[in-house]
């Protein structure tokens, strides 16, 4: 399968079955400029602010821009009932929320101090209490959190020239491509407590060093060179092996860490992960690197065929909307809201097609 040399956008359908949110962002952001109406793209706006299940996100914030008592958490922690700040942030941005609402503006001053190397131990939230005895578990929260808030930072779209935000992306850029340059990428585990470890001193890329750069273009025009070794890592599929991230004394699950190809595909471009899989090439369709990571192209190309004339997705025996597998598209999917309507299973990914196709390039046709 090769990727399409155009796309159409069913806006009209979309306009009719999909949720708020989907509806606002096919509009403000797949329609040219040129042929949006202002006024209705205002009222698709307001719409999107006035979203219920976004509302109930941005109600349960916390006066120190927070929610619950969780920073990093991809689902809800035991015992509490949402996932961490992170999540739900950039949940809200995914959902159509302007970032230069007041909810944000709170989070922003708690993650910019994260930039700031501030020692406070309050800001390493849930691993506050567990850090007290173990300082090098508080540096690598510490060091997560950093990368967990320039990634929401840049994917808010408002810091993008913010020297705070770019000079921590950088040394996130320079140490990943570090990593990639050394002997450790190649023999990234040791043994530790018994078990696999990642090794401690290794620096791998993480989805949120790769969602802060997907974000900043100016950072991918100044580091071209670094792109093209990601382009190269992502190309060689993940290491089978299990393997533990060691924090200090702690043993953690990794999450976010990608040591490889994180699409896990076969030969003909399919996927389990469908949500996963759209959060991912988009990333990279932003980067500018589908078309030199052929796993990438070939799982992209397979979804492109699967929609009918129209541009809607339709892929056979489609009986349920895709669920999200690999909680690192928590954030990301879906934004339809809750339904029976068949045509609810399909509205996310029509509109998140769409989008890759125009952050490719594609000429797209509205329909």
């Amino acid at each position: 399968m090769e990727l399409p040399t155009s796309h159409r956008l069913p806006l009209s359908w979309l306009l009719e079955a999909a949720s708020t949110p989907i509806q606002y962002r096919a509009y403000a952001e797949i329609v040219p400029e040129s042929a949006r109406d202002p006024a209705q793209l205002e009222t698709l706006r307001a719409a999107a602010v006035e979203y219920k299940p976004a509302q109930a996100i941005a109600r349960r914030q916390r006066d120190n821009g927070l929610w619950g008592s969780s920073l990093l958490a991809l689902e809800p922690p035991r015992g509490a009932t949402e996932p961490g700040t992170i999540v739900q942030y950039r949940r809200l941005l995914e959902l159509g929320w302007p970032a230069d609402q007041r909810t944000f503006r709170v989070t922003d001053r708690y993650f910019f101090r994260l930039l700031s190397r501030d020692e406070d131990p309050a800001l390493l939230a849930e691993y506050q209490r567990p850090a007290q005895g173990d300082p090098q578990l508080g540096a690598w929260a510490r060091g997560m959190g950093r990368q967990a808030a320039s990634a929401a930072l840049a994917r808010s779209g408002i810091y993008g020239e913010d020297p705070r935000l770019r000079g921590a992306a950088h040394r996130i850029a320079s140490d990943i491509s570090l990593y990639l340059r050394s002997e450790t990428a190649a023999k990234p585990f040791r043994k530790a407590q018994g078990k696999t470890v990642l090794e401690p001193l290794a620096y791998p890329p993480t989805a949120y060093a790769i969602e802060m750069l997907a974000f900043l273009p100016s950072l991918q025009r100044e580091r071209a060179g670094f792109l093209e070794r990601l382009a190269q890592y992502f190309t060689a599929p993940a290491p089978r092996r299990a393997f533990l991230i060691l924090a200090g004394t702690k043993l953690l699950k990794p999450t976010v860490e990608l040591l490889g190809d994180p699409l896990h595909s076969d030969a003909h471009g399919r996927v389990t992960d469908v949500p996963f899989a759209l959060y991912w090439l988009e990333l990279c369709a932003r980067l500018g690197l589908v078309r030199q990571m052929p796993p990438a192209a070939r799982v992209l190309a397979r979804l492109f065929s699967q929609c009918d004339d129209q541009g809607v997705w339709s892929p056979k025996s489609l009986r349920t909307a895709p669920k999200v597998v690999n909680p690192l598209a928590n954030h990301y999917f879906p934004l339809e809201g809750p339904g029976k309507s068949p045509a609810q299973r399909q509205t996310d990914v029509t509109f998140r097609l769409a989008l890759i196709a125009q952050l490719l390039g594609l000429p797209i046709e509205i329909v």
